[in-house]
Formats: structure tokens, C-alpha cells, sequence
């Protein structure tokens, strides 16, 4: 048997301490270069969570009731579309939506921004920091959006989108475009100072709570947003669905995002009549499986909140200051030295390429890491040196203590002793040479 199946078949207790809900996929063990199987340490969670236990078990309910959601008279359609709708009310719920608010299920934070680039009224302009993460710097239209650079803390932010808004005065819509948590270092946006700013120049603002929402509690009318946009597999469902929250008015203007059934009221020879409300943008089957996977973890995390912060804060202290204490290691900031932050710790070592350090951690050590621009190429490129690229770890549900402390004595024998073996950088990354792991496994179906 290879290590790689020896890994998948390994089982180990479910760790479940003070509340904290637990993920799927906890007993996975992961092979190493030095012939031994560990416990897979996922220091990834800002890329893509693994899903919550709760979720699963609300996947596999769901799928063996599975109908067809909306118009349908069967049992499990009715089913479907009645809990493809309470879901909708939860997803509403966990950041805050107004009475008159809309929610209309999109398939990721990407989407989510698309789809209300696509509902701009003419003529909107639209500010956006450069900092931001490829799917709230690129949808907007080019010729009608100011990029504003990456400021040097919460203050400046704040100075430099009063500045633009100013500058630009009252020519007509006007949308900003926020960051809640940078999903590069973790920095906690001033989203509501930003938000007034906005408010008071007239102008409208959309939140990318894609990194926030899973590790903060995130609450239009407080936070004084008029949308939020963020994803399920950033929130421990990773089935496919995100969701746009917020005002009703630009939305129901606009064309059909998805122009097709369920988008339609009526269709003649002559007229198409278009449904007002998230029908008008959710045309085709919906994913309901997704929605009902997203309302689930965002019912779990609500129930779970406190338990949840005081799990990643532990962490991220941990990591920090292991990180910190290690000769050579540099950890990156937007917004100031020490912001506050969510659960990520992102940074470079010297001698070493970000890249060859996050495969070195995952050969040797069992850790899954990230490495590269992130999405994020202009803020990398005024954060980092070199190609731009760094080192980030990120923490979470699935993250234990023992992963955290594996990850900076990894780091530190990496300093103080380099790689186990040697490294090739092929087009395809590195490759550790005398490899003696089988890292073949067959499909899944």
C-alpha cells in the first residue's frame, strides 16, 4: 500500500474542545519525504475551508430529499423550495440584512461583485483601493473606476477615499468598493469610518466580506453598507454558493443577470415580462444543495461566534509569536505593524523563495500553506520584494494547536538548517528529489 493510501485510511479521534464545531476531514493524515504519515495540518483556510461536520450532515439530509425547487407539486419539491427559501432568511440574518433587503444566491464572492457591476446604473462611477482582491478590483467598468493606492494605515485609508470623493463631486451614482478583511495579511478593514465617508459624499458602498464574515460577526445596518457580498467555501460550505445581500432598488432595475427560466414572469410573441426580486437574477435550477450548505454553516458560526474568535485568537498569537521569533522571518502588514486582524499570518524568509518555502512545509512537515500574489497583484507588488510573492498562512476551524507549533519549528529548522533534501524548480514547482513517497491514488469515482 502506498503512503498516500496509508494516509486516507489513517483515523484519528474527532476534535471537538469548548464548543468549537468541527470539519470534515479531520482524520486525514498526509505523508511526508521522511517515510512517516502526520496529521494533515491545514494552515489554508483562507483560500478554501473544508466543511463544517453540521454541513455535511445537512448536504446528505438534504440530498436524499432532493426535488427540483420552485413550480414543482411533488413532496420532495416542495421540500426543497421550502428550505432553498428559509435558507435564503438565514444567509440574510447572519450579516444583518434591513427588512426591505434582497438575497440573491450567486455562486462565490466573484459572482456575487459581478453581478452588481452588471446592475450599475449608467454612468456610475465607482472607487476601489488597489489592495483589493482581483474579484473587487476587476468587474467594474474601466473607463468610470478610480483605483486608489494602498494606503499606509486605517487613517490614510480613510483620508484617501474622502480625498477621491471629493475630487470627484457629484456626477451622478457613485459606488466604493470595500475590503472587510484583507485576504493577503488578514488587516481588518475601518470599514464603517469608510462607510460614513461614503455616506456623506452620497455615494453607495459594497462590502467583500469574503475573508470577514467567517471570522467576525458582519452586520449591514451597523457597519452602515448598502451590500454584502462574501462565499460559502470561504465559510466552511464549500458546495458552490455565495450570496449578494443588500439594497432591492439597482438590483430590480437592472436586466436579468441570468437571462432564463425562473428569471421569467411571463413570455409571449411579443413581450417578456422579467420577475422582480432574487428570481430576476437567479435564472436556470438553482444550486439549492449550495444554499442550504452556506445558510447551515452561517447558522453554525452565529450559534458558535464567541467560541469561534477565542479559538483563532489563541492561534493567531501563537503563530505570530512563533513567527516573530524566528531569525530571518518577516511577517507583512497593509494597514500599520499590528493591526487588528483575522486568522492569517503572511510572510517571506530570508534566502529562500516564498515558493520552495510552502512546498519544503508541506513535504516535510504535513502542512498545507499558500504561496504566491494571492489575487491581489498591485498590493503584492508594494508589500513584497523581490517577485512579489510571499508566504501565507492562514488558520481555522480545522487548525489545532500542534499544527500551528509543527508550522514555526518548520520554519525555524528551514532557517537554521535548510530543506532535508534537495529541490528542483521544474515548470511545475519545486520537486524534491529522492522523493520516496507513491503519490498516486485512484479516483474517487
Amino acid at each position: 500500500m502506498s503512503l498516500v493510501r496509508q494516509a486516507v485510511s489513517r483515523r484519528t479521534t474527532a476534535r471537538a474542545t469548548n464548543g468549537v464545531p468541527t470539519t470534515v476531514g479531520l482524520e486525514l493524515g498526509v505523508p511526508t519525504v521522511h517515510r512517516t504519515v502526520v496529521d494533515f495540518g491545514n494552515l489554508d483556510h483562507a483560500a478554501t475551508t473544508p466543511a463544517l461536520t453540521a454541513v455535511s450532515e445537512a448536504v446528505d439530509k438534504v440530498q436524499r430529499r432532493y426535488g427540483s425547487v420552485h413550480r414543482g407539486a411533488g413532496y420532495t419539491s416542495r421540500l426543497t423550495t421550502s428550505w432553498f427559501e428559509q435558507a435564503r432568511d438565514e444567509v440574510g440574518s447572519f450579516v444583518g440584512a434591513r427588512p426591505d433587503d434582497e438575497v440573491v444566491f450567486t455562486r462565490n464572492t466573484t459572482d456575487s461583485l459581478r453581478l452588481l457591476a452588471h446592475a450599475l446604473p449608467r454612468r456610475t462611477s465607482v472607487l476601489v483601493f488597489e489592495s483589493a482582491h482581483h474579484a473587487a478590483l476587476l468587474p467594474w467598468p474601466s473607463r468610470r473606476t478610480t483605483r486608489l493606492p494602498v494606503p499606509a494605515s486605517a487613517h490614510d485609508a480613510v483620508s484617501l477615499l474622502d480625498q477621491a470623493l471629493e475630487r470627484l463631486g457629484d456626477t451622478g451614482p457613485r459606488l466604493v468598493v470595500l475590503t472587510g478583511a484583507c485576504n493577503v495579511t488578514g488587516d481588518i478593514w475601518p470599514v464603517a469610518e469608510l462607510a460614513e465617508v461614503a455616506r456623506r459624499h452620497g455615494a453607495r458602498t459594497v462590502l467583500d466580506a469574503a475573508q470577514l464574515a467567517p471570522h467576525r460577526v458582519v452586520d449591514i445596518a451597523a457597519l452602515g453598507v448598502d451590500w454584502v457580498a462574501f462565499s460559502g467555501h470561504k465559510i466552511y460550505a464549500p458546495y458552490g454558493a455565495g450570496a449578494l445581500v443588500g439594497r432591492r432598488d439597482w438590483l430590480d432595475q437592472a436586466a436579468p443577470y441570468l437571462p432564463a427560466g425562473g428569471a421569467t414572469h411571463t413570455v409571449s410573441h411579443r413581450h417578456i415580462r422579467w420577475q422582480q426580486g432574487p428570481a430576476r437574477h437567479e435564472g436556470g435550477t438553482p444550486n439549492a444543495v449550495g444554499a442550504i450548505a452556506l445558510a447551515t454553516a452561517c447558522a453554525t458560526i452565529a450559534a458558535n461566534r464567541d467560541a469561534v474568535e477565542a479559538h483563532e485568537a489563541e492561534l493567531l498569537g501563537l503563530l505570530r509569536a512563533g513567527l516573530a521569533a524566528t531569525p530571518g522571518v518577516h511577517v507583512h502588514h497593509v494597514l500599520g505593524v499590528s493591526p487588528d486582524s483575522v486568522g492569517v499570518a503572511t510572510f517571506t524568509v530570508d534566502g529562500y523563495a516564498p515558493s520552495l518555502v510552502s512546498q519544503v512545509l508541506a513535504d516535510e512537515h504535513g502542512l498545507a500553506v499558500r504561496d504566491g500574489r494571492f489575487c491581489a497583484h498591485l498590493l503584492c507588488e508594494t508589500l513584497f520584494d523581490g517577485d512579489g510573492t510571499a508566504v501565507r498562512a492562514s488558520i481555522g476551524l480545522a487548525t489545532t494547536r500542534e499544527h500551528v507549533q509543527r508550522l514555526v519549528s518548520g520554519v525555524r529548522r528551514l532557517v537554521e538548517q535548510g530543506p532535508a533534501l534537495a529541490y528542483e524548480n521544474t515548470s511545475e514547482g519545486w520537486v524534491a528529489q529522492d522523493d520516496p513517497r507513491d503519490l498516486t491514488e485512484p479516483r474517487p469515482w
